[in-house]
């Protein structure tokens, strides 16, 4: 099989998967998903962020511990700092957009989006951490963030662990399962 120049990227096509497209072809569907995935962690983001600037400028602001305030601090960073690594996939496309670079674009969005997952990560767990300190004390903020710490992680080392164990069973036994 052959890209649009003539290319040969049989080794680059995984025929187990079903599809036949080109190299071309599974760049611009990886880009679209990775668009989708955009779309929603930038929605989040954005109004998340929006939502941390307003608290300093509420009157209980003055009442926070220092402590609180650090965590606070620390959420507005990570907010913003996710809210532009989610907008640099977009950037990054407008500086090498018809370029013939959709690959370089498609791998470096992809580890970028991982990135902004991490962060997006943070801020739920900052989040909890402050809420529960607000509403309760330290210690329960502490085991919140902790849980919520956990289940983060569990839900972002199950899935490729089950796949990567799916993916060692028959495609007979994979087909009796689904």
């Amino acid at each position: 099989m052959t890209d649009n120049r003539g290319t040969e990227v049989g080794e680059n096509i995984d025929l187990r998967d079903g599809r036949d497209e080109s190299l071309n072809e599974r760049m611009d569907r990886n880009w679209n998903e990775i668009l989708q995935e955009l779309r929603v962690t930038q929605t989040g983001t954005q109004i998340f962020t929006g939502f941390l600037l307003t608290i300093a400028f509420q009157s209980r602001f003055s009442e926070l511990t220092t402590f609180q305030v650090r965590v606070y601090l620390t959420l507005v960073i990570a907010a913003v700092l996710t809210t532009a690594l989610g907008l640099a996939p977009v950037n990054l496309h407008r500086g090498l957009f018809r370029k013939g670079a959709k690959m370089i674009i498609v791998q470096t969005a992809h580890i970028i989006m991982r990135i902004t997952l991490v962060g997006v990560a943070l801020m739920l767990i900052g989040t909890v951490l402050l809420i529960f300190d607000l509403v309760l004390d330290r210690r329960a903020a502490l085991i919140a963030a902790g849980a919520t710490l956990l289940i983060v992680i569990v839900l972002a080392v199950l899935p490729p662990l089950l796949r990567s164990n799916r993916s060692t069973e028959s495609p007979e036994a994979q087909t009796k399962s689904s």
